[in-house]
């Protein structure tokens, strides 16, 4: 059914229940000249009258009202889904997908989710962890989460973690086996647990910072992964160094699993954006995810926001 149809029906609807055109127009926001047009039209173009007129009154015909009998359950169906839809627009309500990278997933979302979904029953959460460049709108989520060069121009962009600090870490028992490197030349004469992000891509280059200047590290090592978890993982179990983020890292640090390396020269990388296209309205359970995420970003700034899951190994 054409859109005009469906609003001449709900004219028409208005019209007959109101008995008058200046009741109907005023609930409708038109004029009873142009409601009075507009019934015209839709009878002729069924070929039925629908209304009887007079200069005091408006009621339905006979065919009226076995039309209007038929409307009204289709009408209150209708305000009923939009009136769902606003309540949807109101509070967090249905399924919100994300997209995100392991760090981004291990550091924004896993601390709040919990809290999330028990603050918002209604919602349900889909976090999709991937470390591909993706095109968020045409793979149906919401939102994403990624380091600010990995955005595409045309999202909204919302700092969800301030530029993160990059570790260098060990665990005790392989510093007890081999002397701790000074300098990045040093990692030269280590084993270094490697990151391929893609099945066919580069290893992730290891970066310093010296004298204002980034320079580019060779290592090597026995142990490549593809999960930044693992990564940290097996520097707990002294497999070699590991070059990984600060909040990632910073669990083991604090627990003694860990020792941090080269710190006066490790770099920073930008952050984390959440990210969703400019051209939708936010549902409600996406504004009320932001709110939550930068609540606690506020509060607790980058310290803790990972547990330790190897306390005991």
């Amino acid at each position: 059914m054409a859109r005009g149809n469906l609003d001449d029906l709900a004219a028409f609807v208005a019209i007959a229940e109101r008995g008058s055109f200046r009741a109907a127009a005023a609930r409708l926001g038109v004029t009873p000249s142009a409601l009075s047009h507009t019934m015209r039209q839709l009878e002729e173009r069924i070929g039925v009258r629908l209304l009887h007129r007079t200069t005091r009154s408006v009621a339905p015909t006979d065919a009226g009202i076995r039309l209007l009998d038929r409307l009204r359950p289709a009408i209150e169906q209708i305000d009923g889904a939009l009136e769902g839809l606003n309540q949807e627009r109101e509070r967090p309500y249905g399924r919100l997908r994300l997209y995100a990278g392991h760090v981004a997933a291990a550091v924004v979302i896993t601390p709040i989710w919990g809290r999330f979904l028990a603050t918002y029953p209604d919602v349900e959460l889909e976090v999709r962890v991937d470390e591909a460049t993706a095109d968020i709108v045409t793979l149906g989520f919401d939102a994403g989460i990624a380091p600010p060069d990995r955005i595409a121009g045309n999202m909204v962009a919302v700092r969800v973690l301030e530029p993160m600090k990059v570790a260098i870490v060990a665990s005790p028992a392989y510093l007890a086996r081999r002397r701790a490197p000074r300098t990045p030349e040093d990692l030269a004469q280590h084993s270094c647990v490697l990151y391929r992000r893609s099945v066919n891509g580069e290893l992730y280059p290891w970066m310093f910072e010296r004298d204002g200047q980034e320079q580019r590290i060779p290592t090597d090592g026995r142990l490549v992964v593809n999960y930044p978890d693992m990564i940290v993982r097996a520097a707990v179990d002294g497999l070699g160094i590991a070059y990984t983020l600060e909040a990632m890292a910073e669990p083991f640090l604090k627990s003694g699993q860990l020792v941090r390396l080269l710190a006066d020269c490790s770099p920073s990388f930008g952050g984390l954006f959440l990210y969703y296209p400019g051209h939708r309205q936010v549902p409600a359970a996406l504004r009320a995810l932001i709110d939550m995420i930068q609540a606690t970003r506020n509060a607790e700034g980058n310290a803790s926001v990972l547990e330790n899951p190897f306390t005991v190994l």
